[in-house]
């Protein structure tokens, strides 16, 4: 059994490692969007047990029981020579009843993580679960959800691609029809949202994120501030709290028509009447409480709840509250997964521009052969050295030259870089390798040197701006304008020359 003296060198020691691994992580050069999110998971891991041994290590200082200060006091005491030759005689014991016990060290251990980390082994490759249709964390799998979508009641029909634009669009639903199957929507979504965050970017703490959303939700909703839920507001703010009204002043129900539907409905709600029915069965039903008490008034008249007990409004509005606040939580998350999510749009598209020949061959290869099962890890045939797509195949020849990929553009200023295609050519300007080779060159990157890649070029622009700039400089000597005691407008300068020769 190990001493508390030895437990806390040993969490000291466990404690060490995993910082010096997760030093070496974050220095690992990372190729692939899978590599990141291994090597994330990696550290999470470490992080953890990292945490884990820290509180253990408070646990054993706090020394609750006493157990450390009386070690201490044993180790340091008149007999430490005894201690020590019982501990030695309490080692050799054990392995004496123990002979083929082999105590592995830490440094073993923690050298799992550093072949996790260089392997090529496809159980190091896949930490994470991910479904076929996520791409290992590139892509968003909102079908099932879509489904659901479909079904709920008052939504317009759609296609997939248009529901990866408009799912955290909740506020342009209308609030009559967030019901019961509406929330078991939300709830999915906010869960499979949450999920595929955590399964991506394991070291983020989504739930201190959604915390402070549903600070901020408090906010706007008491303040009727928040999306698709403002507060109501009635035509008459009577209608709302019921008024009584004065029956004395009226003969008949004829006149009592005359005040309207709304004022006639918050008279009745002021007295736990019912309200609806047209304009005559209200002035009708009101005007037969003329002159009662409450006990004399036909109780057919009365609504299912007692006046002054709550109604189910209530009950709808903390329902209506809570449905919101997953939709606020469900805004943030979405927000966060925006690099995803456009690439998901991109990738179905992709997928549904394939044609049907294209479609069978893609399927055909996804079919698992005996054949094939040896040559999973091999590269696949691609002659032409097309890039690769979402499935890691090589992209059709024609999407290739429809986005223009044959053709290479070079940027001196990016360190000769080579970008494959137009679109990546001119994204490249705001991306942070031209950024930083502007910087190199004490250049500011702004819209004047849009497609200039050569560094003479944007060196001499650069100077011609700078001249330019100090030319449209406003002088003082030459533009600064003086007038003489007979009225004369002059330069400063020619001001300054009459006035040294007592000429003025």
């Amino acid at each position: 059994m190990e001493t508390i003296i030895e437990q806390q060198r040993r969490y000291h020691e466990e404690r060490e490692r995993c910082v010096d691994q997760m030093v070496k992580e974050f220095l690992h050069k990372k190729v692939s969007h899978r590599d990141h999110i291994n090597a994330e998971h990696r550290t999470k891991s470490l992080l953890d047990r990292f945490g884990d041994c820290t509180d253990r290590l408070g646990d054993l200082y706090e020394d609750k029981d006493g157990q450390r200060k009386e070690e201490i006091q044993a180790l340091s005491g008149p007999n430490e020579f005894v201690e020590f030759y019982n501990r030695l005689k309490a080692i050799k014991e054990f392995y004496r009843k123990h002979p083929n016990e082999v105590s592995v060290p830490m440094s073993i251990e923690f050298e799992e993580y550093t072949k996790m980390r260089e392997s090529n082994n496809e159980d190091y490759l896949n930490l994470v679960e991910f479904k076929d249709e996520e791409g290992y964390g590139k892509y968003l799998d909102l079908h099932e959800h879509f489904e659901k979508y479909l079904n709920l009641k008052g939504v317009e029909k759609v296609d997939y691609i248009t529901y990866l634009g408009i799912f955290d669009r909740l506020f342009e639903l209308p609030r009559e029809r967030k019901g019961a199957e509406y929330r078991k929507y939300l709830d999915g979504l906010l869960e499979y949202l949450y999920d595929f965050l955590t399964r991506i970017k394991p070291l983020t703490d989504f739930d201190s994120v959604l915390t402070e959303v549903q600070k901020e939700f408090i906010v706007l909703w008491e303040n009727g501030q928040f999306p698709g839920w403002p507060k109501e507001i009635s035509s008459s703010a009577l209608a709302h709290t019921g008024a009584h009204l004065d029956l004395s002043a009226f003969s008949d129900w004829m006149e009592l028509s005359s005040l309207g539907l709304d004022r006639l409905k918050s008279a009745l709600m002021a007295l736990g009447l019912k309200c609806g029915g047209t304009l005559e069965e209200r002035a009708q039903r009101l005007f037969s409480s003329k002159g009662k008490s409450l006990e004399e008034i036909d109780p057919t008249l009365f609504t299912k709840t007692k006046p002054g007990k709550a109604t189910n409004k209530e009950k709808d509005a903390e329902k209506n509250r809570e449905i919101a606040a997953v939709e606020s939580q469900i805004y943030r998350l979405a927000e966060l997964l925006s690099e995803q999510r456009a690439a998901t749009k991109e990738n179905v598209t992709r997928k549904q521009a394939r044609t049907a020949g294209e479609k069978e061959e893609s399927d055909e290869e996804e079919q698992p052969s005996e054949s094939d099962d040896d040559d999973d890890d091999d590269i696949p045939y691609n002659p032409k050295n097309l890039p690769l797509g979402w499935d890691g195949k090589p992209i059709p020849y024609w999407l290739y030259k429809l986005h223009g990929l044959n053709i290479s553009y070079n940027c001196e200023i990016c360190g000769n870089f080579t970008y494959k295609g137009p679109k990546a050519f001119q994204r490249h300007f705001a991306e942070w390798r031209h950024a930083h080779g502007m910087r190199c060159l004490g250049i500011p990157n702004t819209a004047h040197f849009a497609n200039v890649t050569q560094i003479e070029d944007a060196l001499a622009l650069w100077d011609k701006l700078k001249n330019q700039k100090t030319a449209e400089r406003w002088q003082p000597e030459a533009e600064e304008e003086f007038e003489d005691s007979m009225g004369n407008v002059v330069n400063k300068k020619t001001y300054e020359d009459l006035k040294r020769q007592g000429l003025l």
